[in-house]
């Protein structure tokens, strides 16, 4: 079988890494093509051994690459195209029926309750969505949440299937020696006690709200991993609140790393830190989350489908907290206080393995292309 992906961008971020991993695991053949930014996770993707095509989109009304995409799928002779993310969801549904492929199955990655891709969510941004939706076979959700977003948004709920995000759940086992080295590397005392948490630096992440938090934790120190244009505002809130030698920014970090990284990788830096933070109020799953779960880290979260759509006993160390800067600060004091040790992976870092998502993804591509799905087991 041949499928052709189709994702807006391939900076550093969730459903960019995503579809690498998945790719790994996907027994099929075929390429992707980016409408824009071909970056660090394109050349990972074609490290791994699939091409990567840049279409070159110059914006969101660019309506001339709308051919251009159509030539490459009608080119590629390919049985079935995947997009991802809302752009190419709309453009990708509409070329591939321009080039004659009618088996498209788009994934929703980021359609939270108020913003789509960090966007707010508009009449115009649903309508287009809904139009382009009909060209396609079915919709995917990353989580029962999102599919329920996607039904009361409109798209029919017998064409939303719910194939959850995954991790190599394996590679973030808790490594103490990496715990050191990475410690030292990074400059953080052993006995310290590390906040973590990952994620793209902006707004809606809410991490001035984990920075003004640590800062009224003496103790403590925040090693944030992740990229944005909020970088400069943390750094700014950190030295307004006389915490800027406590606060670390590592920076992006690609996971899994294309080549020999220059500095630790993610499983390093989650072994380095001694209680992980998720204060974004509206995700679509909670990918950080889930690493750090796998980890063995105690998690506080303000909002994470993917717990939260399981029974309390899937995620044990996990503790969903409220909005506020005082909950946090005391939420992190309690922790700190009890020196939090490290915890056996829960159930769901187990359900949330890729290689359980690439096997139900394929059971779609089956029933998509032959009519019969495969075992999802």
């Amino acid at each position: 079988m041949r499928v052709l992906h189709v994702i807006t961008g391939l900076g550093i971020g969730g459903a960019e890494q995503q579809l690498r991993l998945l790719l790994r695991h996907l027994p099929v053949s075929g390429g992707v093509v980016t409408l824009t930014n071909p970056g660090a996770v394109a050349a990972g993707i074609e490290a791994d051994g699939t091409p990567v095509t840049h279409l070159g989109m110059t914006g969101n009304r660019d309506i001339g690459a709308l051919p251009r995409l159509a030539r490459i799928v009608r080119q590629g002779r390919y049985d079935l195209v995947h997009t991802h993310l809302y752009r190419a969801c709309v453009y990708g549904r509409t070329a591939a029926r321009l080039a004659g492929v009618r088996r498209v199955i788009a994934t929703e990655h980021s359609l939270g309750e108020t913003q789509i891709e960090g966007r707010p969510l508009s009449a115009g941004t649903r309508a287009l969505y809904l139009a382009s939706e009909r060209l396609g076979t079915s919709t995917v959700a990353v989580s029962p949440s999102v599919a329920r977003r996607l039904a009361d948004w409109g798209v029919p709920p017998d064409r939303i299937r719910v194939v959850p995000n995954g991790i190599e759940t394996g590679r973030f086992a808790f490594d103490a020696r990496a715990r050191r080295l990475t410690r030292g590397v990074l400059g953080i005392p052993e006995d310290a006690y590390v906040v973590g948490g990952v994620g793209r630096l902006t707004p809606g992440k809410r991490f001035d709200r984990l920075v003004r938090a640590v800062a009224s934790v003496p103790e403590a120190r925040l090693l944030l991993v992740g990229e944005g244009e909020h970088r400069e505002e943390l750094l700014r809130v950190a030295r307004e609140c006389g915490a800027a030698g406590r606060i670390l920014l590592a920076g992006a970090c690609e996971d899994p790393p294309t080549h020999t990284p220059l500095g630790p990788t993610l499983p390093e830096l989650l072994s380095a830190m001694d209680v992980f933070v998720s204060t974004s109020p509206d995700e679509t799953f909670g990918l950080a989350v889930v690493e750090a779960l796998a980890a063995g880290l105690p998690v506080l979260y303000v909002a994470c489908p993917a717990i939260d759509d399981l029974s309390p006993d899937a995620a044990p160390g996990a503790r969903r907290i409220g909005e506020s800067v005082p909950e946090l600060i005391s939420a992190l004091r309690g922790l700190g206080d009890a020196r939090p040790t490290r915890l056996p992976p829960p159930a769901a870092a187990h359900r949330y393995d890729i290689a359980h998502s690439a096997r139900q993804l394929m059971s779609l591509y089956d029933q998509a292309v032959h009519g019969t799905p495969s075992p999802a087991k």
